[in-house]
């Protein structure tokens, strides 16, 4: 957004409005002792064009890739119109979180947010939203355990990763509950990319589920599904949300379906951003409305019986008391969120699922090219979305290393630093932006490498 200053007449009108003499007058609660006239050691103010110039040569020190990784953030394409529309000033500052101050229009944007949400992942209910996927999967953890009738008689509470959940995900959600007495425990991958036996034993309250997982690989959902339902465990799924254009939605899962369903929001509209920000979605069954968190979004008629959107089913003291909150973490990046509901709108249920059908044969395609290079092979055999895993016959990290460096190629996530025994392996993906000479570029500078 364009920023503006206020002229000297602005000034004197607001000042003379709320009837103070200067902006000084403003601060005068602040001693004079912890009044600075100047702070030492900062540079004199640069010009308009000097500071732009300074950007630009900043920006561009930085490499411009071609990028082929994932990992849980993907290079998509974002409609012009999606944040020409957001960046307008009537969502970019209209967001604020209390009813009072939350606008129709917003209030009614993020209610068919909720409702798009709800149509992908097959769940009754969706907030709007949390911080991001990270966040949005911890805050699903402890929904489950507010929500369990079984965890309210447990001795020991203990959720279960299925193998193949992202490891950065999980940190964020050791991080959040490990001081809850709430124990996380992964379990192993087998060999095939994928999760492995269910233990016995005594049930954990939750099972996690990613779909795609981390190597992209395609879970057996349904069959984890039914395995929760017969041991009394509550399902959590962790999804792509683009990927449920072409997949299974959650709530269908088995006979039964997963009871909440969350991710990360960044493939709908998002920019990478060198990392963030996004925003995390959660989506549950309606009898965890009230576990929750973030702001929910309903739809109501006022005494004239015209219709009207509201925040419902939480106090205030959700924002600002720590014993009564949902949640303790206040960031809910509804800017993003009003882009990913623009997104939504502008593509439609049959943009999503071209747009997904595409990044899934790109991907095919890219696995498959890489492949014909000499010693170079997919890691696991089955079924994929929009990434996979290739063995190299060397390290991972030097070979991505030097196609960063010699061909502008980032060539995707070696994945020795999550998994030390795949070194050798590194996690592909192509999105729709991908073209088949970028595909074939990649494939002559990998093949260069591996000579070297």
């Amino acid at each position: 957004m364009p920023y503006i200053p206020h002229t000297k007449t602005c000034v004197e009108t607001m000042l003379a409005s709320i009837g103070e003499r200067d902006i000084d007058a403003l601060f005068d609660e602040i001693p004079p002792a912890l009044q600075l006239a100047r702070i030492e050691g900062l540079p004199e103010g640069q010009d308009e064009l000097d500071v732009l110039r300074d950007f630009a040569e900043t920006a561009n020190r930085d490499p411009k890739l071609t990028c082929f990784a994932g990992g849980g953030s993907y290079d998509h394409h974002i409609p012009a119109a999606v944040w020409d529309i957001a960046g307008r000033g009537e969502f970019m500052t209209s967001y604020t979180p209390y009813q009072g101050e939350a606008s129709q229009g917003t209030l009614q944007l993020l209610y068919e947010y909720q409702s798009m949400m709800c149509a992908l992942t097959g769940q009754e209910v969706s907030n709007a939203s949390v911080y991001d996927g990270g966040t949005a999967l911890a805050e699903a953890v402890l929904m489950t355990i507010r929500g369990s009738a079984r965890a309210r008689r447990a001795k020991r509470l203990e959720v279960l990763a299925a193998g193949g959940v992202h490891p950065h995900y999980l940190a964020a959600v050791r991080t959040c509950v490990s001081g809850q007495g709430i124990t996380l425990r992964s379990l192993d991958i087998s060999e095939n990319g994928v999760s492995g036996d269910m233990p016995e034993g005594e049930p954990p309250i939750a099972l996690i589920v990613q779909q795609p997982n981390v190597f992209g690989r395609l879970e057996d959902v349904d069959n984890l599904t039914r395995w929760a339902k017969t041991h009394d465990v509550m399902l959590i799924a962790l999804v792509n949300p683009l990927s449920l254009a072409l997949l299974k939605a959650p709530g269908d899962w088995g006979e039964t379906g997963a009871d909440i369903v969350c991710g990360d929001g960044q493939p709908f509209g998002v920019p990478m951003s060198s990392g963030g920000p996004t925003h995390g979605f959660i989506t549950c069954r309606k009898s965890l409305v009230r576990q929750l968190p973030g702001r929910i979004v309903g739809r109501t008629e006022d005494t004239k019986g015209r219709t009207g959107f509201v925040l419902t089913l939480q106090a205030r003291e959700q924002h600002i008391r720590r014993t009564k909150a949902t949640s303790n973490i206040c960031t809910n990046q509804g800017l993003l969120v009003t882009a990913s509901t623009l997104y939504l709108s502008i593509m439609g249920a049959s943009g999503i699922q071209e747009i997904a059908a595409r990044c899934h044969e790109n991907t095919r395609r890219l696995a498959q090219a890489l492949c014909e290079i000499e010693g170079v092979e997919r890691r696991f055999q089955g079924p994929v979305f929009h990434e996979d895993v290739i063995r190299l016959p060397r390290s991972a990290r030097e070979v991505s290393a030097a196609l960063a460096r010699d061909a502008g190629i980032f060539a995707g996530i070696p994945l020795g630093s999550w998994y030390p025994e795949l070194d050798d392996c590194l996690l592909v993906c192509a999105t729709e932006k991908r073209t088949d000479s970028q595909i074939s570029a990649c494939q002559q500078a990998l093949r260069e490498a591996l000579r070297t």
